[in-house]
């Protein structure tokens, strides 16, 4: 039962740090930042949220923005989920580099 409460806390954290990171990456024209993955703790304290840059050369340049912007994207996520969750968890941002690694796979085996 605590799985299916997890899971659909998830789902609600990577539905709205997408529309977060959407909205914030409108400026920057030629980025696109995207939630590929969200996962709560059991405790429902942590967040760790795989985001996919494209890019991927500027990546590493917005993760570190990102980590530098973290507390003001977990007070836009509370404002967005205070309804819904008492506790706002703490984020932590990861790089999902499987599209990468696809695309390395796929190049591979064309040669």
């Amino acid at each position: 039962m605590q799985e299916t409460r997890q899971n659909k806390i998830a789902r609600l954290l990577q539905k709205e740090l997408s529309i977060i990171f959407q909205e914030q990456t409108r400026a920057m024209h030629g980025t696109m930042v995207s939630v590929t993955r969200a996962r709560i703790s059991p405790d429902l304290s942590v967040c760790t949220a795989y985001l996919s840059i494209f890019p991927s050369e500027r990546a590493d340049e917005l993760l570190k923005n990102i980590e530098k912007n973290n507390s003001q994207i977990r007070y836009t996520l509370g404002q967005r989920v205070r309804h819904q969750l008492r506790i706002v968890p703490e984020l932590r941002f990861f790089i999902d580099d499987s599209l990468d690694y696809i695309e390395h796979i796929d190049e591979l085996l064309k040669s």
